[in-house]
């Protein structure tokens, strides 16, 4: 009963965030009559969820700097450079590839385009990439399971992992919360978890990424850029950022919004 109790807490706290923009935790505890450490708990939940962001004093659901959204935030921004940069990534598949994608709304617009490539063996673990491509001809698609994650509308963690060190792919197609210094970052551990499995387990590695990532910040290393065989970044990113990509000597193409 307590479970019921604290899930149906955190959906309305989640809710409230999402509504709100911004939450005080000493406000959430006076109006569901428990503690203030409760509520920090709760919030610490929906985090790990990617639901929001923890600040001082409360939370906030509103995308800044620190936190990029949830999975329908993140479809309605950048869209014109995530075309652009899946019309780049195409490029670099050929019929008869196996390649795989990750839960990022950018390769959600690489996956739009996959039929002009087939036939195709795709691997993915989200959940609207399983839903566009499912019985499309000329594609083979594998799903990998896990623990299902409704803010990334994705499956992530320890078994997501474990499946995709089962496969290989000749192509991985990646993108990131943020990039600082030279080295990728992501805001959930169970993110980081699955995507550093995807690099180990492809011939080919390649990060798709629009600018506004380089001035975002994050909580989980994920890869230093020089890990990836590609670097494929929007033309909105600016010329210092550019020299400093290849100056860190990670091999970065920088893409024309319009063609």
């Amino acid at each position: 009963m307590d479970g019921t109790i604290r899930s149906r807490r955190r959906a309305l706290i989640r809710d409230r965030v999402r509504a709100d923009g911004a939450v005080r935790a000493s406000a959430l505890a006076a109006e569901f009559g428990v503690s203030v450490m409760t509520v920090h708990r709760d919030l610490d939940a929906l985090q790990a969820q990617g639901w929001l962001v923890r600040v001082r004093g409360g939370a906030t659901a509103a995308p800044s700097p620190a936190f990029h959204g949830d999975i329908a935030q993140r479809r309605a921004t950048m869209v014109q450079a995530k075309r652009a940069l899946a019309r780049a990534a195409l490029e670099l598949v050929r019929p008869g590839d196996t390649v795989m994608l990750d839960e990022s709304t950018t390769c959600l617009a690489l996956a739009e385009r996959l039929a002009e490539r087939t036939p195709l063996t795709v691997i993915t673990y989200f959940q609207p990439v399983v839903t566009l491509l499912a019985g499309m001809p000329g594609i083979t698609l594998i799903s990998l399971g896990g623990e299902y994650f409704p803010a990334y509308d994705a499956f992530l963690g320890l078994y997501t992992a474990e499946g995709v060190a089962k496969v290989r792919a000749d192509t991985v197609f990646v993108s990131t919360t943020a990039v600082a210094h030279g080295r990728c970052y992501h805001h959930s551990q169970a993110t980081v978890q699955v995507k550093r499995a995807m690099l180990a387990s492809a011939s080919r590695r390649v990060l798709v990424v629009d600018h506004t990532k380089f001035a975002r910040q994050g909580l989980y290393a994920l890869a230093p850029l020089t890990d990836f065989d590609l670097v494929l970044a929007d033309d909105g990113l600016p010329a210092a950022e550019q020299r400093a990509v290849r100056d860190g000597a990670a091999t970065l193409r920088v893409v024309p919004e319009r063609p």
